[in-house]
């Protein structure tokens, strides 16, 4: 399986930013997204199960991002509203192939490149 996020990029705060991640090669079941700013561990920002139906954020973003997906096009959305400085890291799509939406990221066996936000105040 291989995970390409894109969509990144410098925004002022309140602005909004949405990041994409195409998957290729075998299906998945739980998505989500992390994040990694300078000098801290990654951290879980949300998660979806397969079918879009059940979704899980972390305190700091809920009401402010969705998590979003498409199945069938292999597509996982990550909108982002009323962006902060402090949502500035680089962010990483993850899956894997157990159900259950998870917030270590150890147990997430896929990983891609990752895409740098940035957010001036």
């Amino acid at each position: 399986v291989q995970l390409q996020a894109s969509g990144g990029g410098l925004v002022q705060a309140g602005g909004s930013l949405n990041l994409s991640c195409a998957t290729s090669g075998h299906t998945v079941d739980t998505m989500a997204w992390f994040r990694q700013a300078p000098g801290r561990d990654r951290a879980f920002v949300a998660g979806i199960n397969r079918l879009g139906a059940t979704t899980y954020y972390d305190d700091s973003v809920e009401g402010r991002f969705a998590i979003s997906r498409d199945y069938i096009k292999n597509t996982l959305w990550l909108q982002m509203n009323s962006l902060k400085p402090e949502d500035t890291a680089t962010y990483y799509c993850a899956a894997r192939e157990v159900h259950g939406i998870r917030t270590s990221p150890s147990v997430y066996a896929f990983w891609g490149q990752g895409t740098q936000v940035t957010v001036s105040s």
